[in-house]
């Protein structure tokens, strides 16, 4: 296979080869963006041995899958013939994940959600660093980060020129999310995300837009095609490129969802919880290989004692029906759940099967969606609106798919699997609120005095 680089990536190469410090692409799905960066990576490591470079993403499963066995792989057999992909140039421990060059540069992989994979990889400096989809990456996560990008090393002397130090690059990729967020204040309006003044160096950070309609080379007509017959605010975002101006009916935004997330640093300590519920939206995934499926939303949410739904899990992932009801079953008994809760409408009765045969005493609630997504959702939402709803830590996939909601209905790419199960579990622990009281200011939830639940409400 002969790689021939899109006219987006050509331009792309004089952003990546240019001053700039940190680089960013972003645009439509599929446009390319992601294969570029990593060849720019790779290209680096090559050039100066011992170096040592890094991708990151918040979730270290959503890396691998995506990544580590599809791209990396693909862009060594494509770009770089002379240097197929060896599988014995892998290390995996956990935490410890890297692919080792001949000439000893190292490419470590790891996620930035999880504090001991945190720990591990960030333990040691780096020459580049890769913000894989980094829109779904907080920003004090980027921040922490970068404080490694501080590693010294050598490109040897050739092809007439003298040695040199190789200078640092951080690289970002992402499908444009809300003017809201970091990537636009930071990319586009060169501001810092936090402080909201303009960066000291504005040729320090670049941006570029990268399409999929320039890599139809590389596309079916068929998913070009379905780019095009998204919704409105979907196909901006995926087709497009562009930044949307939250002010589109969103029910959701990433201010709304960052003004009242649960953080310790800023919060007294969490509330007692005198419910805990487990959600599931179930789908046809045969397991990870099932890319075509949706994936099995799976989260934990609580009722506190002063009123307010908290946030506290998102197991989802593509798994197979005897993976997803060990870990409902495994989420059940760690947080000492008071019930199961998971939609019907995907294989009925047999739902409740697959959970109880890991776990035949749980307490399973089998729901029926008879209302659309977005009314489903819309109390919910207003129940953030009241700040009565507050997510402990940061969960990107399902704020992506949150903010993917508008009154006219879901402009996400996929569907929202995580988000339903999310809306499941709150519609659970506040089934006594309406819209119409909502809007009003009011949140009445119901009590719940059942006699095991209150022993072990005692017990906290």
């Amino acid at each position: 296979m002969t790689f021939k680089p899109t006219t987006s990536q050509v331009r792309a190469y004089d952003l990546l080869t240019s001053d700039a410090v940190h680089c960013a692409l972003g645009g439509g799905s599929r446009s390319g963006k992601t294969f570029w960066l990593i060849r720019a990576l790779v290209m680096r490591a090559n050039l100066a041995p011992g170096s040592r470079h890094g991708i990151f993403r918040y979730r270290f499963n959503a890396l691998e899958g995506a990544v580590i066995y599809d791209t990396f792989p693909k862009v060594l057999q494509v770009c770089f013939p002379d240097q197929f992909y060896d599988e014995k140039a892998w290390s995996r421990s956990p935490g410890k994940y890297y692919y080792k060059f001949p000439n000893g540069s190292e490419v470590w992989f790891g996620g930035l959600g999880d504090k001991d994979q945190v720990e591990n990889v960030l333990g040691k400096e780096f020459v580049t660093m890769y913000f894989n989809e980094c829109s779904q990456i907080p920003w004090h996560s980027i921040t922490i980060a970068k404080t490694r990008l501080a590693q010294k090393c050598v490109v040897p002397a050739g092809a007439g020129l003298p040695s040199r130090e190789m200078a640092p690059k951080a690289y970002y990729d992402f499908n444009p999310p809300s003017k809201r967020h970091w990537t636009y204040q930071y990319f586009v309006d060169k501001r810092d995300p936090e402080s909201r003044q303009p960066i000291r160096d504005q040729f320090s950070v670049g941006y570029q837009m990268m399409n999929p309609d320039e890599n139809s080379e590389n596309l079916t007509k068929d998913y070009l095609n379905f780019l095009d017959s998204l919704p409105t605010k979907a196909r901006n975002r995926f087709k497009l490129g562009l930044f949307a101006d939250d002010s589109d009916g969103s029910l959701w935004t990433t201010e709304l969802l960052d003004y009242t997330r649960y953080t310790p640093q800023h919060h007294t300590p969490l509330p007692k919880f005198i419910r805990i519920i487990v959600a599931v939206d179930p789908s046809g995934c045969a397991g990870p290989e099932d890319t075509r499926s949706d994936e099995v939303g799976i989260v934990v949410a609580a009722l506190g004692t002063d009123g307010h739904g908290y946030l506290l899990e998102d197991l989802s992932g593509r798994y197979g029906p005897a993976v997803w009801g060990e870990i409902v079953s495994d989420a059940y008994e760690r947080h000492q759940a008071d019930k199961v809760v998971a939609e019907r409408n995907f294989g009925g009765e047999m739902v409740a099967e697959v959970i109880r045969a890991h776990n035949p005493n749980l307490n399973i609630g089998l729901v029926t969606a008879t209302r659309g997504k977005v009314v489903r959702a819309e109390p919910i939402a207003a129940l953030y609106d009241l700040n009565k709803m507050h997510h402990v830590g940061h969960f990107p996939e399902i704020e992506d798919q949150l903010c993917a909601f508008t009154v006219t209905g879901y402009q996400g790419l996929k569907s929202p699997d995580r988000a339903d199960a999310m809306v499941w579990a709150m519609t659970e622990l506040f089934p006594g609120i309406t819209q119409k009281a909502a809007d009003q200011g009011w949140v009445k939830p119901q009590v719940h005095t059942r006699d095991r639940l209150m022993s072990r409400y005692n017990r906290r």
